[in-house]
C-alpha cells in the first residue's frame, strides 16, 4: 500500500526519478541522527542535464523557478532513498540551501527558489514549510543554473 506522501505525489501527477548519482567525490545525503543533509542537487532529470545557463540572460525568472522545482524534486528523491523508499518518514523540511547562476545585479533570487520551498509545502504541507538562504553565484558546476541541498527531519 501506498504511503500517504507517495499518495499524495499520484494526486498532484508527480513522478521522481531515480536519485541522482554522485559525480564526484562526495555522499549525495549523510544521515545523522534524526537529520538527513543531502548535498546539493542540480537539474539532471533522468540522466539529462537540464536548465543550462545564467538566469538574468540564458534563462527567464519562470525557467529558474522551474529548474529550482527540478532541483527539488531531487532533493525529495534523495531523501526517499536515504528513508528506504518510504517518504512517511519526513517529519519536517528544516532547511534548503540554494545557489543561482546568475548576472551581476540579478535580484529576483527569491522568486527563482520559490520553485523549491513551494514543491516542498505542496508535498508535505506545513512540514514542507522551511528556513532558507538564496544566494546569486557567478557560475555552478557544468553550467548548471540553480544548485539546491537540503536538510530534512525523519522518524
Amino acid at each position: 500500500m501506498a504511503g500517504k506522501i507517495e499518495s499524495r505525489l499520484v494526486e498532484l501527477g508527480i513522478e521522481l526519478s531515480d536519485a541522482p548519482a554522485a559525480v564526484s567525490n562526495y555522499m549525495p545525503y549523510v544521515i545523522s541522527g534524526n537529520l538527513v543533509f543531502i548535498s546539493g542537487q542540480v537539474t539532471i532529470w533522468n540522466g539529462e542535464f537540464q536548465f543550462i545557463g545564467k538566469l538574468g540572460d540564458d534563462l527567464s525568472i519562470e525557467q529558474g523557478y522551474e529548474a529550482a522545482r527540478m532541483c527539488g524534486l531531487n532533493l525529495i528523491s534523495q531523501v526517499r532513498a536515504a528513508c528506504d523508499g518510504d517518504l512517511d518518514r519526513v517529519k519536517k523540511v528544516v532547511k534548503l540551501g540554494a545557489f543561482v547562476n546568475s548576472v551581476p545585479g540579478f535580484n529576483d533570487l527569491p522568486q527563482v527558489v520559490n520553485g523549491a520551498s513551494d514543491l516542498m509545502i505542496e508535498i508535505f504541507g506545513d512540514a514542507g514549510r522551511c528556513t532558507r538562504t538564496n544566494v546569486g553565484v557567478s557560475s555552478l558546476p557544468l553550467g548548471f543554473a540553480v544548485e539546491i541541498d537540503g536538510v530534512f527531519e525523519i522518524a
